[in-house]
């Protein structure tokens, strides 16, 4: 049995212990802030794959992740009691001109293969789909390995599940035994210090809450914007993508246009009230895929960082790999996954 501590308790200090006490580690989780408290407390939630051409090991471990999910977020929430909000509702993605349906009838028949079969991306009219968003060509591209959970549920319902199982949660604690970090766009920042060289950098983004029940509805997807119904009843849309900034966690006029572009694509959002703006750092490597392996800096401990959109889909695999290396030496992480890669 290892004694393991993994320092941060967002989405991917979370996982990562959740593994590893499922291996047979004994872990502490430890966070000053409290669990979910960095961008893993969000609103968003849109575990959304890659398009289905020009495959890479990004692209399928994060196809894995997906598949794999339903089963994992039902175990959670039946260990802790408590729902993470996950749904495969699929995604809808309005397309704008003849080039972009073009496009998407290609990518439906690479995607029979990717995606082994398993799940459907089609082209589909505003008649097939049984709801009222915006296309100018009146045209969708449809998926169906698209999912929703709620972030800040998410990491309520992983800390229940490990409290069930005897993980400790801690505010303050030593380091016992092996160390993981996964602490988000504050540690990006600590090596790029050490090192004198950017390995990646924090990334703001502001997103809003209406109280909208589409509960059933898929999400959308319509030019960088997200939809995402989730299951209590509210409608999470974003978010900015913002590299300079003063405030981190202040929502402000850029979050407006969001808003009203959300609104013009789903009308059933035209009336809804906004209840919750939000806005965080999401952490971002050079590389733009996470950072797994021995910490860069920190001789002895091991990294869990740098998802950036993709995080919280990626972070079961990466537990999983960091699983593989800790307790049993078997090292499996791809090149493009390494700290190297954004070094």
């Amino acid at each position: 049995m290892a004694d393991i501590t993994v320092r941060g308790a967002g989405i991917m200090g979370l996982m990562c212990a959740w593994v590893l006490i499922r291996r047979g580690a004994k872990v502490q989780v430890v966070d000053p802030n409290g669990v979910a408290a960095g961008a893993s407390g969000g609103i968003v939630g849109a575990l959304a794959p890659h398009v289905p051409e020009n495959w890479n090991s990004k692209k399928a471990m994060q196809f894995h992740a997906l598949d794999r999910a339903e089963v994992l977020w039902a175990e959670i929430a039946q260990v802790g009691g408590t729902d993470p909000g996950y749904g495969r509702t699929g995604r809808l993605q309005p397309l704008n001109d003849e080039a972009g349906e073009a496009l998407a009838r290609q990518r439906a028949e690479t995607a029979k293969d990717l995606w082994e079969g398993k799940y459907m991306w089609r082209v589909v009219s505003r008649d097939d789909i049984g709801m009222d968003v915006h296309s100018a060509t009146g045209l969708f591209i449809h998926d169906t390995l698209t999912a929703r959970i709620h972030p800040k549920q998410a990491c309520s319902s992983l800390s229940a599940a490990l409290s069930t199982l005897g993980v400790p949660i801690l505010r303050e604690a030593q380091t016992k035994g092996i160390e993981i970090r996964a602490t988000g766009a504050a540690d990006l920042a600590e090596i790029s210090e050490t090192l004198d060289k950017s390995v990646g950098a924090p990334i703001k983004g502001q997103a809003a809450l209406f109280r909208c029940d589409l509960r059933k509805a898929p999400q959308v997807f319509a030019d960088g914007l997200h939809i995402v119904p989730h299951a209590d009843g509210t409608v999470a849309i974003g978010s900015t993508t913002e590299r300079e900034f003063e405030d981190p966690k202040a929502t402000d006029a850029l979050l407006e246009p969001l808003i009203e572009k959300a609104r013009a694509t789903l009308p059933a959002l035209a009336a809804a009230p906004v209840i919750q703006r939000w806005a965080g750092l999401r952490p971002r490597a050079r590389s733009r895929a996470p950072m797994v392996g021995p910490h860069p800096t920190r001789k002895g401990a091991f990294i869990a960082n740098g998802g950036f959109k993709i995080g919280l889909a990626m972070a079961p695999v990466v537990a999983e790999m960091l699983a593989d290396l800790i307790m049993d030496g078997e090292d499996r992480i791809p090149d493009l996954f390494r700290p190297e890669a954004s070094l």
